[in-house]
């Protein structure tokens, strides 16, 4: 099997660390002055490994092997959430291109390609999974006109006109170059850190579904307006929460979670009774039944509390990304090469948190690889994983490639 440096691996990521560095994290936004350094730092890195280099219309960056047959596309992203850390995206960039060489490198598997990429705005500076989604064709121009950045509200198409990618093409899958694609990626969690665990051979990724609740009641004063007459949506809303909490409990999975993100009461004011009040609820599971059972619910307590009044209430759906299953026989290949490097330490998980994999996987079959996040942290300057389990697994990564190419 092609054996990778983990000295060239180590100085990638740390020369990636220096770009837009914060604290010991880094702060990269999508098509920020220093996420665009890291971008052509990139382009460069390929090149340098023999890889054909460019960067689309949308800011994907895409490295081509020369190598003849079906090719594995492995990556990630680069950019980051603000002042978050160092490792969540950038680590499955590195490896991609780590494996890329790894397998040049070797005579063995010098016939063998990775394309390399680095998918624009995982994080969703300016929208949901716009890189990824572009290249498998889901994403139309009309999107990019209505995309905004959610903290600066500058439009995409001009980010992209002042990048200078503006007018270039955006790539897509190309029809048989492919035989699946290749995702590693800080876990974000505790799960293998506490069991003692090397790497996570991801089994699905989450279902990300996401509401805007809105309560319209009556705006008043707050001390001559007795209890009997208030129309008061903040505590409608309050209750609201408390209800959905209560009725999600007992229709969950092992693996769902729930949030309220955000409760606003307009005006906001100690001695108003607010006229309005909204909030972001946001579920995740990896199963679609869960995630059905959940949003039923989610409407059965607004159609009940709409009801019993005093205020009314309206839900709005803003997103529902589809839980993705990660491929059956690359889940093997990842074990199989973590039986060799880190024996008894790799263990099936399913993804708590959404990635680009689960957009390619519609378009190919898809794996993904986790290695230990120090203390769980994530989107978070704190975040860490030690270099010897950066290198480790680099090794399994690489070589599951191999063995997948092989066979």
């Amino acid at each position: 099997m092609p054996a990778i440096n983990p000295d060239r691996l180590l100085g990638d990521l740390y020369a990636l660390r220096r770009i837009g560095a914060y604290k010991t994290g880094v702060h990269r936004p999508t098509l920020s002055p220093d996420d665009l350094v890291s971008r052509q730092w990139l382009v460069e890195r390929m090149k340098e490994a023999g890889l054909d280099a460019e960067i689309d219309g949308i800011a994907n960056v895409l490295g081509k092997s020369r190598a003849g047959g079906r090719k594995i596309l492995a990556g990630s992203h680069i950019e980051s959430q603000n002042h978050a850390g160092w490792l969540d995206g950038a680590l499955g960039v590195i490896y991609a291109l780590e494996a890329a060489r790894a397998l040049r490198d070797d005579p063995s598997t010098r016939d063998l390609g990775v394309d390399v990429i680095a998918f624009c705005d995982e994080e969703g500076h300016f929208g949901s999974y716009l890189g990824s989604r572009s290249f498998i064709g889901d994403v139309t121009e009309a999107e990019i006109d209505r995309a905004r950045d959610r903290t600066h509200g500058r439009m995409m198409r001009d980010a992209l006109q002042q990048a200078g990618y503006a007018g270039r093409p955006r790539l897509t899958v190309e029809p048989g170059r492919y035989a699946g694609y290749f995702e590693a990626h800080i876990e974000q969690g505790r799960t293998l850190e506490t069991a003692q665990l090397k790497i996570g051979v991801v089994t699905a990724i989450v279902g990300l579904w996401d509401y805007r609740l809105k309560v319209t009641g009556h705006q008043n004063h707050a001390g001559t307006t007795t209890m009997a007459e208030r129309r008061d949506a903040g505590m409608t809303l309050i209750r609201l929460i408390a209800a959905i909490d209560q009725k999600f409990k007992q229709l969950t999975g092992p693996r769902s979670v729930w949030t309220c993100g955000r409760i606003e009461f307009d005006p906001g004011a100690p001695s108003v009774i607010p006229g309005e009040a909204r909030a972001l609820l946001q579920f995740r599971d990896p199963d679609r039944a869960i995630l059905d059972r959940l949003e039923a619910a989610l409407h059965a307590e607004v159609v009940a509390f709409n009801a019993a009044g005093p205020c009314s209430i309206a839900v709005e759906t803003i997103r529902q990304s589809k839980p993705a299953v990660m491929d059956e026989k690359f889940q093997q290949a990842i074990e199989a090469s973590a039986a060799i490097h880190a024996p008894g330490k790799a263990t099936r998980m399913p993804s708590g948190a959404g990635h680009d994999a689960q957009h390619v996987a519609r378009a190919m079959p898809a794996a993904m690889l986790f290695v230990p996040s120090i203390d769980g942290i994530s989107h978070h300057w704190a975040e860490n994983t030690s270099d010897e389990d950066i290198v480790l697994g680099a090794r399994v990564f690489t070589d599951a490639i191999a063995s997948v190419l092989k066979g």
